[in-house]
């Protein structure tokens, strides 16, 4: 039974992290953008300073939603349908989507919202 655990911990070990890759190639392919480049994008436009953003050191804001577990929700903003172009979308434009929402206008260029939603939607 030791062994069977043991065995099982290991496949276990050795396959995770190839889950986090393939989340990210999937995340690329719906955004077209670069998940591994959203750290950045997301420090300079002060994402953090508002929401909870796992995996992002010092991105622990309470003031916006956390954006934990974003990939699996089924509304954008509170309104829109969660698709990657709708969240792109909202990125760039909150108050266009949504004029209620609380989210400022951040003038996010398209790279980094494609970069910042690909990093999103590996949060499952």
């Amino acid at each position: 039974m030791a062994a069977r655990t043991a065995a099982l911990l290991l496949a276990l070990t050795v396959s995770a992290p190839g889950c986090g890759r393939q989340a990210e190639k999937v995340a690329e392919r719906r955004t077209g953008g670069n998940p591994r480049r959203a750290e950045t994008a997301i420090r300079r436009h002060g994402c953090g300073s508002c929401h909870h953003i796992p995996g992002i050191a010092g991105a622990d804001g309470l003031v916006g939603p956390p954006l934990d577990s974003i990939a699996s929700r089924v509304y954008i903003g509170g309104s829109l349908p969660n698709t990657p172009q709708n969240l792109m979308t909202f990125l760039m434009h909150p108050h266009g989507t949504n004029p209620k929402t609380a989210m400022p206008e951040m003038g996010i260029p398209p790279r980094d919202v494609r970069d910042i939603a690909a990093y999103l939607y590996t949060l499952k």
